[in-house]
C-alpha cells in the first residue's frame, strides 16, 4: 500500500471520520505494516485521530462574557418622536429671541424696508429650521439625512452671508469696531443662554458626533443672537451685519465645535 493509498482512505472516510476526528474503524493491517515504515502517514493519521476540544465555550468563559456585558449597563427611557424634538428646539430659538428683543429693543424694524425684512427674516427661520431638523436626526442614530450634517453649518454660515451682502449695501462708517463689539457684547450672552436648554434637550438622544452635534448646536444657539440683533439693531450696513450679527453666530458654531473635540477626545460618552 502506498501513500496515495492512504490519503484516498483518509479523503473517502474508509479510516478516519471528518467530523469527530477520531478513527472511524480499525485500520487494516496494510495500513499497519505502511505506517510503520511512513513517518509522513503516521504523522497525517496521529494528527486526524487526536482528539478535537469542544467547540463551545466553558461555563466558566461565558459567565465571564456575561459579567462583561452587563457590567455598564443600566435602563434608558425611549428617545420622545422627532416632531417633538422640532418643536422644543424651535420653541427655544423663539423663546430667547423674544427675551433678547424684550430687553434690547426693536429698533432695526422701523428703519427696514419690507422687503429687506421678510428676506433676511425668511433666511435666518430657514436655517434656523434646517439646524433643528438636522439636530434631531443626530439625536436618532440611524437617522437619513437630506443634507450632510458636517456641511450644514458651514452651508448655512455662506447662505446667510450672501443674502446679507445682497439685501443690504455696504457703507463706510466711523467707529466701525467700537459699534461692533457693542453689538457683539449684547448678542453673544444671547447664544450662551440660548445653548443651556439646547443642551438639556440634545442630551435626551445618542449623540454619536459631539464635535458635529456641537458645531450645529452652537450655531443654532448663535443664531438666537443674530436673530435678536437684525430686529435690535438699526445699523443697516453690510459690513456691520456681517460681522456684528452673523459674526455671534459663528463664534457659537466655533465654540461648540472646540467644546465636541474636547468631548470626543476625553472618550467622554453622552448617553440619554
Amino acid at each position: 500500500m502506498s501513500c496515495d493509498d492512504i490519503n484516498l482512505a483518509l479523503i473517502t472516510g474508509a479510516t478516519a471520520s471528518p467530523l469527530s476526528g477520531s478513527m472511524a474503524s480499525p485500520l487494516s493491517p496494510e495500513v499497519e505494516e505502511h505506517l510503520k515504515n511512513c513517518a509522513r502517514c503516521r504523522e497525517l493519521v496521529g494528527a486526524l485521530s487526536a482528539a478535537v476540544p469542544e467547540a463551545s465555550p466553558s461555563p466558566a468563559t461565558l459567565r465571564e462574557i456575561e459579567r462583561g456585558i452587563v457590567a455598564d449597563l443600566r435602563p434608558v427611557r425611549p428617545i420622545a418622536p422627532k416632531l417633538s424634538i422640532f418643536g422644543a428646539f424651535m420653541a427655544i430659538f423663539v423663546a430667547l429671541t423674544a427675551l433678547g428683543v424684550y430687553r434690547l429693543g426693536a429698533f432695526a424694524l422701523a428703519v427696514m424696508s419690507p422687503l429687506q425684512a421678510s428676506l433676511i427674516f425668511g433666511a435666518l427661520a430657514i436655517s434656523t429650521g434646517l439646524l433643528a431638523y438636522s439636530l434631531v436626526n443626530q439625536m436618532v442614530p440611524g437617522s437619513r439625512y437630506r443634507i450632510p450634517p458636517g456641511l450644514l453649518p458651514f452651508g448655512i454660515t455662506i447662505s446667510l452671508a450672501i443674502a446679507m451682502a445682497v439685501v443690504f449695501q455696504f457703507q463706510h462708517e466711523r467707529n466701525f469696531w467700537a459699534k461692533g463689539w457693542a453689538c457683539i457684547r449684547a448678542g453673544t450672552p444671547l447664544g450662551a443662554l440660548a445653548a443651556v436648554p439646547l443642551w438639556f434637550v440634545l442630551r435626551k438622544g445618542a449623540i454619536l458626533s459631539p464635535a458635529m452635534t456641537g458645531a450645529a448646536t452652537g450655531l443654532l444657539a448663535g443664531l438666537v443672537g443674530t436673530m435678536a440683533l437684525e430686529i435690535h439693531c438699526p445699523n443697516l450696513d453690510a459690513w456691520h451685519i456681517l460681522v456684528s450679527h452673523l459674526g455671534v453666530a459663528v463664534l457659537g458654531a466655533m465654540a461648540g465645535l472646540v467644546l465636541g473635540l474636547v468631548v470626543e477626545n476625553s472618550k467622554i460618552i453622552l448617553r440619554p
